[in-house]
């Protein structure tokens, strides 16, 4: 099979990451981790082999994973738990808009974000 036919192959576990939803890059790229001109180049994940950005996803309905040893949130300061956790949970449910809509990819990131790479 050509690499193209492939899809977005998980670095970690090998599998294919089959929507944006599970997708680490997307959720990266949308709350500003990730600059739209390396966005093709970089290695995709699921979100849940991603354990060290996922634990800070409070959504219902989403598992919550745990971290690495040393990074758990609980072992984290308390005012950077709180703001990783609105910015990554308002990242995860911008994918969750995202399934639905057609947007150029420019418009996928949080608003805040936007002027960061225009």
């Amino acid at each position: 099979m050509a690499k193209c036919d492939e899809g977005y192959l998980c670095q970690i576990c090998g599998e294919e990451v089959s929507g944006i939803t599970q997708s680490d890059l997307y959720l990266r790229y949308v709350i500003g981790l990730v600059d739209p001109e390396t966005l093709h180049l970089q290695q995709e994940r699921h979100i849940k082999c991603n354990p060290n950005l996922a634990q800070f996803i409070d959504v219902d309905g989403f598992r919550n994973l745990a971290a690495e040893e040393g990074f758990e949130k609980e072992n984290l300061d308390s005012g950077f738990v709180e703001k990783r956790t609105e910015l990554l949970t308002r990242g995860f449910k911008r994918l969750l808009e995202l399934r639905k809509n057609d947007l150029p990819i420019t418009e996928y990131p949080l608003p805040e974000f936007h002027s960061k790479y225009a």
